[in-house]
This record gives C-alpha cells, sequence and structure tokens, in this order.
C-alpha cells in the first residue's frame, strides 16, 4: 500500500500528543485563559471592595481563600490578577520577539558589517543582568504596567535575535532561495516570504518559555513595589501584602505563589513539549 503522506501539522500534533507533560502544561494555560477571559464573570467579588468587618478572615465558605488586611477577597484578587499576567506576559515577549525577529533577521541575511553590528551590540546586552538592568530602569520611570512590559519586552529579545540569526545562516544556501534570487525576488520578499516562515519554529519555542519568565519577572518586580501599584491586583503584590503578615494570614502568601508556580510550570512544559515536537530529529 503507498504511504499516506503527512502534514506537518499532524506530524506536530502526533509527537506534541504523545508527551503528556507537554499536554498537561497546554491544558494548565488553557485553564490561566479561560480563568483570565471570564474574571468578570467568575470573580465572586470585586476585587477592590473593602470590607473592614472581614479584615484577614481565613478561608471560608463564604470567602473560599481567605481575606487580605483591607478584608478585600482574595480569590477574586487572584483571578484579576491573572488578567495581569496574561496581558504582561504576551505584550512584553510580543516585543521582545518582534525587535529580536528583525535584528537576528538582518543579521542572519546581510551578514558582514551589518551582522558584526548587530552582534556586538547583542553582546553588549548580554553583559548586563537583566533583572537589575530592569530594576534600573523601572526606578527611573514611573512605575506602571505599560512600563514594565515595554522594559521586559526591549530587554529580553537577545536570544530571540541569536535564534533567528542562526537560523537564517543554515537557510540562506537552500535550493528555494537560491531559486527565489534567480526570478530576481527583492531582499525584503525573500526574507519575510521564503526565509523567515521556516525560521519561526525555535522562536515559538523561546516565546513560549519567554511568557513564564515575563510572568516571573513582573511578579518579582510587583513584590519590591516597582511593578503593578495597588489597588490593582497583581500576584506579586499580593504576596507582598502576604509576607506583611505570613505569621497570621499564610494564605495571603501561599496562594498567590501556588498561582505562579502553576502558571510558570504550565508554560515551561509546553514549551519543553513544542521543542520537542518540532525537533526534525524525531521521526514519527
Amino acid at each position: 500500500m503507498p504511504m499516506i503522506e503527512r502534514s506537518p501539522i499532524t506530524l506536530f500534533w502526533q509527537r506534541f500528543s504523545r508527551n503528556r507533560l507537554a499536554v498537561a502544561g497546554m491544558v494548565m494555560v488553557l485553564c490561566l485563559f479561560i480563568i483570565a477571559l471570564s474574571a468578570n464573570r467568575i470573580s465572586p467579588y470585586d476585587p477592590a471592595l473593602i470590607d473592614v468587618s472581614q479584615i484577614l478572615h481565613p478561608p471560608s465558605s463564604k470567602h473560599w481563600l481567605g481575606t487580605d488586611q483591607l478584608g478585600r477577597d482574595v480569590l477574586s484578587r487572584m483571578v484579576w490578577g491573572s488578567r495581569i499576567s496574561l496581558l504582561v506576559g504576551f505584550v512584553a515577549i510580543g516585543i521582545a520577539t518582534l525587535i529580536g525577529t528583525i535584528l537576528g533577521a538582518l543579521a542572519g541575511y546581510y551578514g558582514g558589517w551589518i551582522d558584526n553590528i548587530i552582534m556586538r551590540f547583542v553582546d553588549i546586552m548580554l553583559c548586563f543582568p537583566t533583572f537589575f538592568l530592569i530594576l534600573a530602569v523601572i526606578a527611573i520611570l514611573e512605575p506602571s504596567i505599560w512600563n514594565i512590559m515595554i522594559v521586559i519586552g526591549v530587554t529580553g529579545w537577545m536570544g530571540v535575535a541569536r535564534l533567528i540569526r542562526a537560523e537564517f545562516l543554515s537557510l540562506m544556501d537552500r535550493e528555494f532561495v537560491l531559486a527565489a534570487r534567480a526570478e530576481g525576488a527583492g531582499d525584503l520578499r525573500i526574507i519575510f516570504r521564503h526565509v523567515l516562515p521556516n525560521a519561526l519554529a525555535p522562536v515559538l519555542v523561546a516565546a513560549t518559555l519567554g511568557v513564564a519568565a515575563a510572568i516571573l519577572t513582573e511578579s518579582a518586580l510587583s513584590f519590591l513595589g516597582i511593578g503593578v501599584q495597588p489597588p490593582t491586583p497583581s500576584w506579586g503584590n499580593m504576596l507582598t501584602a502576604g509576607k506583611d503578615n505570613i505569621e497570621i494570614a499564610w494564605w495571603l502568601s501561599v496562594y498567590p505563589g501556588l498561582a505562579i508556580l502553576f502558571t510558570v510550570l504550565g508554560y515551561n512544559l509546553l514549551g519543553e513539549g513544542i521543542r520537542d515536537a518540532v525537533d526534525p530529529r524525531l521521526k514519527v
């Protein structure tokens, strides 16, 4: 019987679905999406509602995850905080991926002095500890969610640039690129129509893992008090309240911490699964 040729998407899904940890990560990420997108429907209370009669009440049937130092419902604030995490992760990594893709494509396609300038700039950026660089910039700017997303994005593109450059260097001598040049295609057409679509697989993996890193960075900044500012709920600034009341209100630290763990673990498992599924050395 003749073999049925399977599409790349079918091959990808077969490899991905065999990885139970990757599927578990995908389910965890989908759960986060559902919670974030339906926060206004599933949140039992207004996350900013202050009730002085319910200050630091432990988990109960009325407040499933307890209340904080202002009597606000912890579950409601965690649900709305998932939107912050989702927004920061995707916008920040979107900015980093866009910058890294453009610079990496230019370096890999043109080579020569353009490649040298871009790669030396990458080396300079990598010399700075990223988190401390973000701290320095945020300390100068006004703390806000938009500044955090922009700063995380413009300080996290170097890995993507290196990946794209390496992929371009490996693809530039392929037959389809030489054929496009022989047909008289311009540089932009070759870059964006022929080479870049074939170089995006490792970038997808890096972006997925980068979302987890961006969420961790935002949580750390909010925990230090220079990230998302109250009363906007963020898992990081919820941990700050938990630190101040750790001896009498354990739930203020445990539940936001578990939410961060769950989210970061889900994205890491998903990213690892995508990496294994797109690896050409794994044949079905």
